[in-house]
C-alpha cells in the first residue's frame, strides 16, 4: 500500500465537500502539474490511503483521510472548454491529464497543521516533501514511517 497526501484549497473542495459527496466519494481532477499526475497515473494503486490537507486557508493542515477507489483515467476536465481546468493542448486520443477517483474514509480527532508538522521536520518529518521549501505539489508521497507518526500526533495534545 501507499500512502499520499493529497491538497485541497477549502473553498474550492473541502474534506467537508468530500464527506457530502454522493457516496462520499468523487473524481480529483484538474490536476495540472506533471509531477502530481505522474504520481496518479503510474503510482497511485486501488486502496491507497491519502491525508486529505486544506492549503490556502487560516490555518492548513491535515484534516482527515480518504481512499483511492478508482485508479487513473483521462480527466475530461482539460477537454470542456466551459471547464476552468480545461487545457486546449490536450488531445482525447492521446490523454495528457490524469485523475483518480477517491473515497471519505473518516475526519481526524483534529487537525494536524501545518505548523505541527513543521516541529519535526529536523526529526520523524524530515523527508516529507510537504514541508520542503519551495514545494506546491498538490499530490505528495508520503512514506509508511511518515504516515505512522503523522497519525500517532492525532492523539496528541500539540
Amino acid at each position: 500500500m501507499n500512502y499520499w497526501l493529497m491538497k485541497s484549497e477549502p473553498n474550492d473542495f473541502s474534506f467537508e465537500d468530500l464527506r457530502k459527496s454522493p457516496s462520499r466519494k468523487t473524481h480529483w481532477d484538474g490536476v495540472r502539474n506533471y509531477q502530481a499526475r505522474n504520481f496518479m497515473r503510474d503510482k497511485m494503486k486501488k486502496d491507497d490511503l491519502v491525508f486529505f490537507y486544506h492549503s490556502n486557508c487560516a490555518e492548513p493542515g491535515i484534516i482527515g483521510i480518504a481512499r483511492i477507489i478508482k485508479e487513473a483515467y483521462p480527466d475530461h476536465t482539460a477537454y470542456d472548454p466551459q471547464d476552468k481546468h480545461y487545457d486546449q493542448k490536450s488531445d482525447p486520443q492521446n490523454p495528457r491529464w490524469f485523475m483518480v477517483d477517491i473515497s471519505y474514509e473518516r475526519k481526524l480527532k483534529r487537525t494536524i497543521t501545518l505548523s505541527e508538522l513543521r516541529k519535526y521536520s529536523d526529526d520523524q518529518l524530515k523527508d516529507l516533501t510537504l514541508l520542503r521549501r519551495g514545494n506546491r505539489l498538490s499530490i505528495t508521497e508520503v512514506s509508511n514511517d511518515e504516515w505512522s507518526f503523522i497519525l500517532s500526533l492525532e492523539h496528541s495534545d500539540d
